[in-house]
């Protein structure tokens, strides 16, 4: 019987607006979650899930980059895992992760999406059924058009999406895919998307100011948060 997923601290649970950071990257995304991930505080409190694109073919190095980086512990997502607060859980190659149920993981070797396992779709379908408008969504660069179809289910059910503007991707499709289809809240250079996080998910009353003409409030609030 799988565990039941560990309760969020009372003290985060007041402070968090959301629950969960879903994340997708593609061709130059390993060096894009590099520095988001870089630059997000060691007190960041909600778990983090993410999908790159990656073969199968070799053994991957990727957790172990990301944990040279990172402030929040880095592991592969395994089927049956609790999210745990201020953790971060890679989709393993050759492998869907989505959830079970709220806050519980599971891997799927279903047919690929796009070409590729893992996907991002998936899991931004799981997460949007699980999480609604308590999950944030964040697609970075990448080719093709991968997490569109995702993002776009997790803004109907009331979650936010970002993505990382052109200038700073190396290939601008997933992004743009997803600006296309009219399901994007904000536009961010890598820097810009790490400080919207942390602004959105820690600091009281933020989410508020998640709209175009509050933009530069929400990023310059953030900006005084150590990162």
């Amino acid at each position: 019987m799988l565990a039941s997923p560990a309760p969020i601290p009372a003290d985060v649970s007041a402070v968090a607006a959301f629950d969960v950071v879903v994340i997708a990257a593609s061709l130059g995304g390993v060096a894009a979650i590099r520095t988001l991930l870089g630059n997000l505080p060691a007190d960041f409190p909600i778990p983090i899930i993410i999908v790159q694109h990656m073969s199968s073919r070799y053994k991957s190095h990727f957790v172990e980059l990301m944990n040279h980086c990172s402030r929040l512990p880095v592991q592969w997502a395994t089927a049956g895992e609790c999210l745990a607060p201020g953790r971060v859980y890679v989709a393993p190659p050759n492998h869907h992760v989505v959830l079970s149920r709220k806050g519980v993981l599971a891997l799927t070797q279903t047919a690929k999406v796009h070409f590729t396992r893992p996907a991002a779709n998936p899991l931004f379908e799981s997460v949007a059924r699980w999480y609604g408008k308590c999950a944030l969504c964040v697609i970075l660069t990448g080719t093709g058009s991968d997490g569109t179809q995702g993002a776009q289910a997790l803004k109907r059910a009331g979650g936010r999406v970002l993505v990382q503007d052109q200038e700073t991707a190396v290939a601008w499709n997933m992004p743009s895919a997803a600006l296309q289809a009219g399901c994007v809240d904000f536009v961010l250079s890598l820097h810009g998307l790490a400080a919207a996080l942390v602004a959105l998910v820690m600091v009281p009353g933020a989410a508020q100011f998640f709209a175009g003409a509050n933009a530069a409030m929400l990023v310059k609030s953030s900006s005084t948060l150590p990162v």
